[in-house]
C-alpha cells in the first residue's frame, strides 16, 4: 500500500471543510484548536496511517494550505534513479 503525508499550513486554513469531505482515505478531522485569525484548522488523524499522499485536498483547497508528500515506490531492478525526491520521498506542492 502507498503511504503519504501532509503538512499543513494551519494559519492560512479557514476550516471550509471541503479536504474534509473529499478526502478517499478519511483521514482530515476538525481541530479543535484555533488559528490567530479565529478559525478551527483541520488536521491529519495520523492513527492508522492511512494516507496514501493522493493530493486531492490540496486541489480542493481554496487556501493552498496542503504540502504532500508521497512514498515512492520502486522496485530493485528500477534502480537508485527510482527513488525520486530526498529520502525516497516526492512533493506535491500547490502554492
Amino acid at each position: 500500500m502507498i503511504k503519504g503525508t501532509v503538512i499543513i499550513q494551519s494559519e492560512r486554513c479557514k476550516g471550509c471543510q471541503l479536504c474534509i469531505f473529499a478526502c478517499p482515505q478519511g483521514v482530515l478531522r476538525l481541530s479543535n484548536a484555533y488559528n490567530s485569525r479565529g478559525y478551527r484548522t483541520v488536521r491529519l488523524d495520523e492513527t492508522d496511517r492511512r494516507c496514501t499522499g493522493c493530493a486531492v485536498c490540496a486541489v480542493i483547497c481554496p487556501d493552498s494550505v496542503f504540502t504532500v508528500y508521497r512514498e515512492t515506490s520502486h522496485s530493485p531492478a528500477m534502480g537508485a534513479d527510482a527513488k525520486g525526491g530526498c529520502n525516497g520521498q516526492s512533493a506535491v506542492e500547490r502554492q
